[in-house]
């Protein structure tokens, strides 16, 4: 097993690789981007996006900016027409856009192999603090998500295969149907309503992750505080991931039932809870756990980007999709990385289990 380990750490480099490679490649065809983010706010009324802009010289160029020029420009930014192009050349030397895309990916694979990601455009911040300081609000709401999530939808996975076709198998999967078929978003905004100082109740607090007081508690105190504020926002994403998972167990379950080793366990004098759980168990959780991964992933991170901004929770999601829409670069592809590095070492953590679940699996002998 070691050795399977080290081969599939070794792949991981070549994969973030392409990741990195793609993801680089695509914004060079990308339209619109930092420089003529500024540019469109200085044609428009945020002339405060000068205020970004680091450096002195920075600030004199964007004051002349400001006030125009009469002569044209020719430029490649589309907007930058009456802008004094040596403005424009601060602004590329500013992102860096003076230098060919071969150096600045370059740069950017050696700096990320130090996990160094600069500073963000925009935010005038380290990237990697942004991340450390969003990654506790995403790794909250992924986490809690998915173990709930695994821990109701696999007893009730199987409870419906054991009990396929009857009333509680039928209104099970109803109940569950209909909860993957409401929004989380809109789910979200009920649970508000109800409970958080809308038209009812006011039980649970609307925004954060702790109480302002969060620093003078115990821990007792931190953990029932720190509890409290998640409630409804869990809620909220868990709601609609039951089916899934339900349904996927179900299944792997019903298939394995049918087989003839079940049969012939069942004719050898086991009990349904040996049969179950000593051989049935091991081969149907597979595919469960195989799923673990894109499972997280999506509540890490696709799964919360509303959720957060209902609750006013600033995490992962809500930096990327913002990074996103700014065109800031250094944070756009940090997120993907460490987002495609967790991917990669989840799914070696699920592989890894598939021995722990059924010892019979060696991956010593496979190709990766």
């Amino acid at each position: 097993m070691a050795t399977y380990i080290i081969r599939r750490i070794l792949l991981m480099v070549p994969t973030i690789f392409g990741i990195m490679a793609l993801s680089f490649l695509l914004v060079q065809f990308a339209p619109g981007g930092p420089v003529e983010r500024i540019i469109a706010q200085l044609s428009g009324t945020e002339i405060s996006a000068t205020a970004r802009i680091g450096g002195s010289s920075g600030g004199d160029f964007a004051q002349s900016a400001a006030s125009g020029f009469d002569a044209a420009l020719s430029s490649k930014y589309r907007g930058a027409r009456g802008l004094d192009p040596e403005f424009i050349k601060q602004l590329e030397v500013q992102f860096g856009f003076d230098k060919p895309w071969y150096e600045r990916f370059g740069k950017m694979v050696w700096d990320y192999a130090r996990f160094d990601f600069g500073s963000s455009y925009f935010r005038d911040v380290r990237v990697l603090d942004l991340i450390a300081e969003k990654l506790p609000v995403s790794i909250s709401l992924g986490l809690w998500t998915t173990l709930i999530t695994y821990f109701i939808s696999i007893p009730l996975g199987i409870r419906k295969a054991m009990s396929d076709g009857s009333r509680f198998d039928l209104w099970t999967s109803t109940a569950i149907i209909v909860g993957y078929a409401i929004p989380g978003f809109l789910f979200a905004v009920l649970l508000i309503v109800l409970f958080a100082g809308g038209s009812f109740y006011n039980i649970f607090p609307l925004r954060g992750l702790t109480s302002d007081n969060w620093s003078d508690m115990n821990i007792a105190m931190k953990a029932v505080d720190y509890l409290w504020h998640i409630v409804l926002p869990i809620t909220a994403l868990v709601i609609g991931s039951f089916a899934t998972t339900t349904l996927l167990t179900k299944n792997s379950f019903l298939d394995e039932i049918k087989k003839q080793y079940v049969t012939t366990a069942r004719a050898k004098g086991l009990s349904e809870n040996q049969v179950l759980y000593g051989h049935v168990f091991r081969n149907a959780m597979l595919i469960i756990i195989a799923g673990f991964p894109g499972a997280f992933i999506g509540a890490f991170f696709t799964g919360s980007l509303l959720i957060e901004q209902i609750f006013s929770l600033d995490g992962m999601g809500l930096l990327s999709y913002q990074s996103i829409v700014n065109r800031d670069y250094p944070v756009v592809f940090a997120t993907l990385y460490v987002f495609g590095l967790l991917g990669l070492v989840l799914t070696l953590i699920s592989d890894i289990t598939y021995t722990w679940v059924d010892p019979r699996i060696d991956f010593e002998t496979r190709e990766v």
